[in-house]
């Protein structure tokens, strides 16, 4: 009986047409993102009170100084919905300000508040320690190399889809 079973499970694993779509690549890359996503909104909603989109608002508007929502929706690859619902909470948190722009009336400029670069100075170390830790799954050599592939892979796949493909990475 143990035969058959066996014979039936490997049959289960192995589709007719060969796909197995653990093996496919954009299926690996979304669960590996989605893991890695995951593991850093436990850390930061824990130590932050921040959702991964807030912590990407903060991390764009705090390099930069200020920043345009389009700014932060372009260099997080978040799209604009996500940027707007995540300022406002950082806006309600009184961890962001956000400003008429002087140039343009119409739009919007982003900048930390003091509560939020006192916070942002603190998500900085908290971000390289989560780095750090990822990067002990692979060697020196392995980590560089992903991390080179997947800039390769990006700009390839920017020059299949254009640069002004929708992102929404999370």
């Amino acid at each position: 009986m143990k035969g058959r079973a066996a014979g039936a499970a490997a049959q289960l694993d192995e589709a007719p047409d060969g796909f197995r779509l653990e093996e496919f690549l954009p299926y690996q890359l979304a669960v590996a993102a989605n893991r890695v996503s995951r593991m850093f909104a436990r850390r930061y909603a824990d130590e932050f009170g921040l959702s991964i989109p807030e912590w990407r608002v903060m991390a764009v508007v705090g390099r930069f100084e200020s920043a345009s929502p389009s700014m932060v929706s372009e260099r997080a690859a978040m799209d604009k919905v996500k940027v707007s619902r995540a300022v406002g909470t950082l806006v309600a948190r009184g961890l962001l300000k956000q400003t008429q722009d002087p140039e343009d009336g119409r739009a919007r400029v982003l900048r930390l508040t003091r509560k939020g670069l006192s916070t942002y100075q603190n998500l900085i170390p908290a971000a390289r320690e989560l780095e750090e830790e990822l990067s002990t799954g692979l060697n020196r050599t392995e980590w560089a190399q992903l991390r080179k592939s997947l800039e390769r892979l990006v700009a390839h796949v920017e020059k299949l889809e254009g640069p002004e493909a929708e992102l929404d990475a999370e």
